[in-house]
């Protein structure tokens, strides 16, 4: 358990670059090196926590940490991935909130802002490249798109959409709808890892088990939530983030690109937590701190709490908030995974459930694009105005009101991910430095 609890601190701290990277060194340290678990249990259970909503890498972390050393075991690997992150975003939000009138930390975001949107985009290719393998497909995310950019469709219903209609796809062709095929894992031999074909008696499932696992983590989930409402009402910030965030754990299908599209224009057009081009500067303290890309949620909530703290410091509101979102984004996590752990053998070879994915991440790919032309009208241009009409929502931008330096910094970030093919920190970390230059020198 020393050894388990050292390697997950480990893992933590190295987990940036989003859920590829994350993945990446956890199956370098737990299956390469530690010779924990197999290469074919490992991407089992990648199979299975790809079809949860929420961070698959977190939820992959935790179910390896469940695996080994029980729920004690998966409790350690989980907390440990998320605390770096939690920390550095929770010290970014304060600096964030406190100086940014500062010149050095305005340049900072100034030029992480058109850097990440490049980011996005490039989401966007991966994305597509990895769900839009057929004609349906592109049809589901063109469908998404529509949907979301121009009659503002709430996320949450294009996803349910997208789960039926993957599954009475599959009925029809199989062969069209099922594009995410589950992995077979034939890279190693069960026997040369710890665990081999180990199977405790924790992983064996039992309707007992599962009915008491469901109610400890649902009561850990939803007592606080409705603590809170009894206590300050329904008008409160932070019931308004604690019911939102819970709603957002469910529906993250797809990735955290695929959410953020919806908590961005809920934080911004219904509740007024952020500005429109603030989601983007907590996105880039998420892209370049290690845990995951979802942890972007603690941005918005102390951001929110910090505007509206009652009576109370704001920046004690703002960290309060920060340990809400937090709390109701991975209690989720840790529920899937204890709850549908010692049935994964019977899911992961599922092809309705890979037909019904297939088709959320094909509408993801819209989702995502949406993200990206939303970002980029607000990174790009200071003034936005709705038209409206026929039903239609659409933002317009002023061109004459594009911020040329942005746009600049937005194209090199492009260059040097597409065409010299830096790395995304590497690229994120120059731009800020671009964009800290670029303010000291408009102050000179």
């Amino acid at each position: 358990m020393r050894e388990a609890v050292w390697t997950w601190v480990l893992v933590g701290l190295q987990s940036f670059g989003g859920p590829a990277g994350q993945i990446a060194v956890m199956h370098r340290i737990l299956v390469q090196e530690k010779h924990w678990i197999s290469e074919s249990r490992f991407l089992h259970a990648l199979n299975y926590c790809m079809l949860l909503p929420g961070p698959e890498a977190m939820q992959l972390a935790t179910y390896v940490g469940w695996l080994m050393h029980r729920t004690l075991g998966g409790l350690i690997a989980g907390i440990l991935f998320v605390l770096p992150g939690f920390v550095s975003i929770l010290a970014l939000s304060v600096l964030y909130a406190g100086f940014r009138e500062m010149t050095v930390v305005d340049g900072l975001f100034f030029g992480l802002k058109p850097a990440v949107l490049a980011v996005v985009v490039q989401a966007v290719i991966k994305i597509g490249g990895r769900a839009l393998k057929n004609r349906a497909m592109y049809v589901i995310a063109a469908g998404s798109f529509i949907a979301m950019f121009f009659f503002n469709v709430p996320f949450p219903l294009i996803i349910a959409s997208a789960a039926i209609i993957g599954l009475l796809g599959h009925q029809w062709r199989p062969e069209t709808f099922l594009v995410i095929k589950p992995k077979n894992g034939n890279n190693a031999s069960d026997d040369d890892s710890l665990l081999g074909e180990y199977l405790g008696e924790h992983t064996q499932p039992t309707l007992a088990r599962s009915v008491r696992t469901a109610v400890v983590w649902l009561a850990l989930w939803f007592l606080p939530v409705v603590a809170l409402l009894i206590a300050l009402g329904p008008q409160s910030v932070y019931v308004k983030e604690a019911a939102f965030f819970s709603t957002a754990a469910v529906v993250t299908f797809g990735g955290a690109y695929a959410v953020l599209a919806f908590v961005a224009q809920q934080a911004v057009e219904v509740y007024g937590w952020l500005q429109p081009g603030e989601m983007l500067d907590g996105l880039g303290m998420a892209e370049t701190t290690p845990g995951p890309l979802i942890q972007v949620v603690q941005f918005v909530g102390f951001m929110g709490a910090y505007r509206d703290p009652g009576e109370i410091n704001p920046f004690i509101a703002g960290t309060l908030a920060s340990v809400l979102v937090t709390w109701v984004t991975f209690v989720p996590c840790f529920l899937w995974i204890f709850l549908g752990g010692p049935y994964i053998e019977s899911l992961r070879q599922n092809q309705k459930l890979s037909a019904a994915l297939s088709a959320i991440t094909a509408a993801v790919v819209g989702v995502v694009l949406n993200l990206a032309i939303w970002f980029a009208i607000h990174t790009l241009f200071s003034e936005v105005v709705d038209f409206q009409r026929y039903g239609l929502r659409v933002p317009m931008p002023t061109l004459a009101s594009i911020d040329l330096a942005a746009t600049a910094i937005g194209f090199a970030a492009a260059v040097m991910l597409f065409v010299l093919k830096k790395g995304m920190i590497p690229t994120l970390l120059i731009c800020a430095a671009i964009g800290v230059v670029y303010r000291l020198m408009m102050n000179i």
